[in-house]
């Protein structure tokens, strides 16, 4: 129901946008978020924005360089981000909840994308 799209292969200072799209219902009452599992790691909250989009949390370690936006009328949300390091690695993952944003955790949220690959080489 969710679909993630748009990472690839990209050198360090570089940038790229995710998208996410919504089928079978959808999700403009629910929060967003995208999440990110790196090689060996657990899975990291990375962003999320309201179901309105008027209020946006980040991890400390991609403020200043991502920023998600979403566009409820297409039942998508994107994560733009620039000056991208190595460490930013990961498979991304964007997820829905009905519930707030405060909770970043993986457990609050509902439904889940199948991912995308994102390789920042140095």
């Amino acid at each position: 129901q969710l679909v993630d799209s748009g990472g690839g292969l990209v050198r360090a200072g570089g940038s790229l946008r995710l998208s996410c799209a919504a089928s079978g219902r959808t999700f403009t009452s629910y929060a967003m978020a995208w999440f990110r599992q790196g090689p060996g790691q657990e899975r990291e909250f990375v962003a999320a924005i309201t179901w309105s989009g008027n209020r946006t949390l980040y991890v400390d370690s991609v403020k200043g360089r991502f920023t998600i936006s979403r566009d409820n009328a297409e039942n998508t949300v994107s994560l733009e981000m620039n000056k991208l390091k190595p460490e930013d690695t990961a498979v991304y993952y964007c997820a829905a909840t009905s519930g707030g944003i405060s909770d970043t955790t993986a457990d609050n949220y509902d439904y889940w994308g199948q991912g995308t690959p994102v390789t920042v080489s140095s």
